[in-house]
């Protein structure tokens, strides 16, 4: 990875992943040559907050019909999943820098 700002590329906003964020999970898609050390100090150094555990997983493709019935591919991306140790929570996670 060239730097740790390049890791995280957007968080998830969904009513699954606001849940988890309650419970100090978070949710984000992140490069595709990321690993979970990467992902883990990321957090660390962008967000200065202690990192439990890291689960990755890879979306699959899907797709999609457009009104002109042209079939859209949205391709697969890298998403991972952050739990955060306790008491502790990402202040303002939609700010990227």
């Amino acid at each position: 990875m060239n730097s740790l700002y390049s890791v995280i590329k957007r968080f998830v906003v969904t009513n699954k992943s606001t849940d988890g964020e309650v419970r100090g999970v978070y949710t984000c898609m992140i490069d595709p040559a990321a690993t979970k050390i990467d992902v883990k100090n990321a957090f660390k150094t962008i967000y200065g907050v202690d990192v439990e555990k890291v689960n990755v997983l890879h979306t699959r493709e899907k797709f999609h019909n457009t009104k002109l019935g042209v079939t859209r591919k949205k391709g697969i991306e890298k998403k991972a999943m952050v739990t955060l140790k306790n008491g502790q929570k990402v202040a303002n996670f939609e700010v990227i820098l």
